[in-house]
């Protein structure tokens, strides 16, 4: 069994345009009110600490299955920081399953599986590279930024910028109103998610991560680089990779039965998910890290 096809929404350009919309404004909205101390710090951290049984931050990392440990730990840590929001758009296309408990078990589990290839596949050649010229990557600097833009700021901005971008576009070729190159192809979908996903370490600022990062560039080991940012990757992507199981274990059958209800309304869903992650991403990337940096005004909640 495949993942169900995501067909363009049969809706009048109003209703489509509504969704648009309203999807930017949650995105917007998002950004405003998002707090990265609390995601990277209190979450993070410490989760990661947690889960590895010491302070995480800044403690030496020594050997490469204390490394392997860190990674999918961090992984994990890192799960709702804002390098990772955008994974939430690889929800869509695994809901609305069959009804029967095998079925949907399958029809959840199978793309999944390509959503995680996708992610291994970027990140596994990123650690690769890492391993081999990373000490000369702005990601290896640990300097504070006060002020203006760091080489580390504008990989960051580029690299988000570009997955926001195809998120969004994505998301309207849901909604029919640009052509969509993956309609006929569910499976090349779900790795094109994961090679997202995969490619949030291309430009994460997240401070556990450069940890991880400089490791590998320090240890120049290709293999152990390549599985250390797979498992970082496979961690990112666990907790909702579990979370969109229960649910459709739990509610698989009402869910499909409400998607079902009305000609486009799964496209509708999915159209709302990724242009919101992408909205999101852009915004906060590439104008909130402005603002971050006094280089322009951005409206920011007062704990955020």
């Amino acid at each position: 069994m495949t993942v169900p096809e995501v067909r363009p929404v049969a809706a009048v350009p109003a209703r489509r345009g509504l969704v648009v919309f309203l999807s930017v404004l949650a995105g917007f909205v998002l950004t405003v009110v998002w707090s990265a101390e609390f995601v990277d710090k209190v979450i993070g951290e410490n989760t990661t600490s947690a889960l590895l049984g010491h302070e995480a931050k800044g403690s030496p990392i020594s050997g490469a299955l204390a490394g392997m440990a860190f990674a999918f730990a961090s992984g994990l840590g890192g799960t709702f920081t804002a390098c990772n929001i955008a994974a939430l758009g690889a929800a869509a296309p695994v809901m609305g399953q069959r009804s029967s408990f095998g079925s949907r078990l399958r029809g959840t589990v199978r793309p999944l599986l390509w959503l995680a290839l996708g992610a291994a596949a970027v990140s596994a050649a990123y650690g690769v590279v890492v391993a081999l010229a990373g000490t000369r990557m702005p990601q290896y600097s640990t300097a504070t930024q006060t002020a203006g833009l760091s080489p580390r700021g504008v990989q960051a901005m580029i690299v988000f910028g570009v997955i926001g971008l195809v998120l969004v576009y994505l998301g309207l070729a849901a909604l029919g109103l640009v052509p969509d190159p993956l309609r006929n192809s569910p499976n090349a979908r779900m790795v094109m998610m994961g090679a997202l996903v995969g490619g949030f370490l291309i430009g994460r600022p997240y401070g556990l991560y450069r940890q991880l990062f400089r490791d590998v560039a320090d240890e120049g080991n290709v293999l152990y680089g390549a599985g250390a940012f797979v498992l970082q990757s496979l961690g990112n992507i666990a907790v909702f990779a579990l979370v969109f199981v229960l649910l459709t274990m739990a509610g698989g059958r009402r869910l499909a039965g409400w998607l079902a209800a009305r000609p486009g309304r799964a496209s509708l869903v999915t159209g709302a998910l990724l242009i919101a992650a992408g909205v999101f991403t852009v915004l906060y990337w590439d104008v909130r890290l402005l603002a971050r940096r006094d280089l322009i005004w951005y409206p920011v909640a007062p704990w955020a």
